[in-house]
């Protein structure tokens, strides 16, 4: 599957940082991670700190999936607004879903700063409304937050024109939110691991997986053998491929970048993330190099090649987007990429063992923020290998569907 599509600026920024070998010989290994992304690399990394031998394979050079193509906006709000959540999966469900993604954003921020990863800036999130008739649905959704402890604050139509510049009919203000890059990130944390007994290998497809009583039997495309006594699924929105049952819609999503600005942000009040109550909704932030990202215009999935001849239209209309809020500010773009997601029928990911698939769990942070899920499943996943109840893992089973 394509995951991709022109130029992703996190890839072109970085470009390839480290190098990683190919498998070339049969191993044997207490757990193997399949699939090198930020989900994987953040499955490895607490399933190290557990002392648990693990091992680390993509069919891609590492990071060159999903994961390149992130705008990395790193955000507690989970698709599904709270207040529709908790009709989809039950009050305590919802809130402590949300919670979660709150403490994987503070958990986030604390492991950049162990592995070393300048790209990673805690920032606030302005949620506004694009219709007089979201008005009555922030208001809902504040009154819920406020009254479970989240840093929010409601905005009427005067305070988001005075505070941010443009005209939106209420705004909900986050205190917690943050950005990264997680291309950089997924790299960082595996040369992090790999001096803890981690070992990663890309350009390494698989071609078979046999699921045993005890242990899981992989061969790959060269036809080398590994043996697991646990396999971790951390493939993403490649998943179909092992689950026999739709779990996941596949969407595409555009994002721009533009030209360094002349001036360093912030370009908007306190630099906060942006994003919409649009469907699909409008999203934006700032970068370390006087830039701005812009995204959205999600389309379901297609082939590559008709992405490929969508990129200029939406390139355009993201700049559109981006100047009916803010016309002042120059908006060239510079380059602009395509990347698959995925959204669930409730908005929350896929975590834990999965019926006929014996010795294996799954890592399947989906949706705007699958970063903030990735983490939540990284520790979920880390204890129930060790054989400990993986703590809030029913919230995201596969049995809940």
């Amino acid at each position: 599957m394509n995951l991709k599509t022109g130029y992703p600026y996190p890839l072109i920024k970085s470009g390839l940082p480290f190098d990683y070998p190919k498998l070339e010989k049969d191993i044997h290994t207490d757990v193997l991670v399949l699939g090198g992304g930020i989900s994987g690399a953040l499955a490895a990394h607490y399933i190290i700190k557990e002392g648990v031998g693990c091992t680390v394979v993509d069919a891609r050079t590492i990071g060159l999936g999903s994961t390149a193509a992130s705008t990395s906006l790193l955000q507690y709000e989970i698709d599904t607004p709270l207040s529709k959540l908790v009709t989809l999966v039950g009050y305590r469900n919802a809130v402590t879903a949300y919670q979660l993604c709150g403490k994987a954003i503070e958990k986030l921020g604390r492991l950049a700063q162990t592995i070393g990863l300048d790209d990673f800036r805690f920032k606030k999130s302005l949620y506004y409304g694009v219709n007089k008739k979201d008005t009555a649905f922030l208001r809902e959704e504040y009154e819920l937050r406020k009254k479970h402890g989240f840093d929010i604050r409601f905005l009427g139509e005067n305070t988001v024109k005075k505070q941010f510049g443009f005209s939106a009919p209420a705004a909900l203000l986050s205190g917690l939110a943050a950005d990264t890059n997680a291309y950089l990130f997924t790299h960082l944390l595996h040369q992090y691991n790999l001096p803890k007994g981690l070992a990663v290998y890309d350009r390494t497809p698989i071609d078979s997986i046999r699921h045993l009583s005890k242990e899981v039997l992989l061969t790959t495309h060269h036809g080398f053998r590994i043996k697991a006594r646990k396999l971790v699924y951390a493939t993403g929105y490649e998943i179909a491929r092992y689950i026999h049952k739709p779990i996941v819609s596949l969407k595409t999503t555009f994002a721009t970048i533009c030209e360094p600005l002349t001036s360093p942000p912030p370009y908007w009040k306190d630099d906060t993330l942006i994003w919409s109550t649009g469907d699909p909704y409008l999203y934006m932030r700032s970068t370390p190099d006087h830039r701005i990202a812009v995204g959205g215009k999600d389309v379901v999935t297609i082939n590559k090649t008709s992405v490929t001849k969508m990129l200029a239209s939406k390139t355009r209309l993201l700049k559109k987007d981006f100047h009916s809020l803010f016309p002042n500010i120059p908006f060239i773009p510079e380059f602009s990429w395509a990347g698959v997601f995925g959204s669930t029928k409730d908005g929350l990911p896929f975590i834990g063992p999965y019926k006929g698939l014996p010795n294996s769990y799954f890592a399947l942070g989906f949706g705007g923020n699958g970063i903030t899920f990735s983490q939540v499943a990284g520790e979920i996943v880390a204890a129930l290998i060790k054989g400990r109840r993986g703590r809030n893992a029913s919230l995201f089973s596969f049995e809940r569907s």
